[in-house]
Parts: structure tokens; sequence; C-alpha cells
């Protein structure tokens, strides 16, 4: 039995114009800051293959040519890119509804911010959304200071039954840590034009299903200069565990093969 993630495709958030991390990555786009021996969106790729996902959808739009530059058709990294490209700033949603035309082919696929690192087994995620069959499955991370983030609400189910708008005070909480598994199905729901996935299209998705698989392992993201600052210092431990042996081979659990 294939794994779930063979022949799948992820889809790569990477085309805001990243203003707040300006300070000290003035000249590039924010996925291509430096993180150790590559850049941030480079290590997203080479995550994604180390754990046998190769097709990649790269959504671009601010200083798009340098990414395209980087990372060409992929090939070098043993991974196939393909490009679609905002001409004008579309938002997640409206970025993510611009690259249907390259989905056609995946009943389901990974959406990752280009910000963000999680520590998870994609394949596990992935058996988790078709053991739930909603529309989403959302990666979720427990911080302690929920309060710039926006929080995700669950039942006993792991269902999502609200998400709460970002509050400023530092209470602990449940946050949405930036990869979520797409059913095709949910790209109907998602208008054409410039949207917010997190304002606009998950909070109208609950009624359909979405669902909170959570994580218990390192998350990071480089939004701001404070953001990227501990990142940096967290590089090292960031490559062991994307990098795991363990991870290497796709593994299958029973319980996902029956729900194929």
């Amino acid at each position: 039995m294939d794994s779930p993630t063979l022949n799948t495709k992820a889809v790569l958030l990477v085309g805001g114009r990243g203003t707040r991390l300006r300070s000290v990555v003035p000249s590039e786009p924010k996925p291509l800051a430096r993180f150790g021996q590559w850049s941030f969106l480079e290590l997203l790729v080479r995550q994604l293959r180390h754990q046998g996902i190769r097709r990649i959808v790269l959504c671009t739009g601010y200083r798009a040519s340098q990414i395209e530059g980087e990372f060409s058709n992929g090939h070098s990294l043993d991974v196939m890119i393909e490009y679609s490209t905002e001409v004008d700033p579309l938002g997640t949603a409206g970025a993510l509804k611009l690259a249907e035309r390259h989905l056609q082919d995946v009943p389901h696929f990974l959406v990752m911010n280009g910000d963000s690192f999680v520590e998870i087994d994609f394949n596990e995620l992935m058996c988790f959304h078709r053991q739930h069959d909603g529309l989403v499955s959302m990666a979720v991370r427990r911080v302690d200071n929920a309060g710039r983030y926006g929080t995700v609400h669950t039942d006993a189910r792991k269902r999502i039954v609200r998400f709460a708008e970002k509050t400023g005070a530092s209470d602990p909480g449940l946050v949405n840590a930036g990869i979520c598994v797409f059913s095709r199905e949910a790209m109907s729901h998602i208008p054409t034009g410039p949207s917010s996935l997190e304002i606009n299209v998950y909070p109208q998705l609950l009624q359909y299903g979405v669902y909170a698989y959570e994580q218990y392992g390192l998350f990071i993201d480089i939004g701001t200069p404070d953001d990227y600052a501990r990142a940096q210092q967290l590089c090292d431990q960031v490559y062991g565990v994307a990098f795991r042996t363990q991870w290497a081979a796709p593994r299958v659990s029973h319980a996902c093969i029956e729900q194929s």
C-alpha cells in the first residue's frame, strides 16, 4: 500500500512582502532569509523531500524572480517545483486559489506557510486527514503565549469549533502551526481575488469539518526580527529534527490503510 504522501503535492505560501522582517532581511523575500547553511525556504523544501514529498508548488509574489532564480525547477534538490505567481497581493487564500490549476490531479494536498517550521510527520498528518474525513486538517501547537497568534478551539473529537482573534494577552493556548492538509473540494469555498485563509476561509469551513492535529515538538517562525533571532539560536536543533532518520521513509499505519 502506498504512503498517503506519495504523489501528493505541497503548496508553500511564499508571496508575502515580509515588511516586519525588512530591517534584518532588507534585500530578499522573507523565505530566502538565511537559516544555517541554507535559506529558510530551502530548509522547508528539504524537509518535504526527506519525507518523500517531491511535488511542490511555490506561491510567489513579492520578489518572485529571486525565489525562482534560487530554486528553478527544483532539479538540484531532487524535487519538481511549479510556480504560481501573483501579480498583485492576493493574501494567503487568494494565492492558494490562484494555484488551483496545479492541484487538479491530487485529492488532498499540503498547504504550508513559508515562514514557519514544525517538527512533524507529514505521513501521519495525511493519515489523520483521511481518518477524520473533513475538508481541512490543521497542525496545531500549544504555546505559552498564544495572544500574538490567535487561538484554535476544539471539541472532544478534535474538530475545530471556533477560532479566536489575536488578543495580545500572554495566555497559553492552541495555535495554527502553519501546516494544513486540504481536500480538493475545499477549493470551491475559496473566492477568487484577495482574501485570507485565517480570516475569510477557515471560519467558513468549520461547518464542513476542520480538524486539529496537535503537535508537541519544535515550532518556530521567523515573522519578526525577534522571532528570527530566536530561531537562529535553535538552528542546530531544527536541522536535527527536520532530517531524523526515522522520518526518511514513509510509514503507513493500519488505520490509515483502512481509510484509503
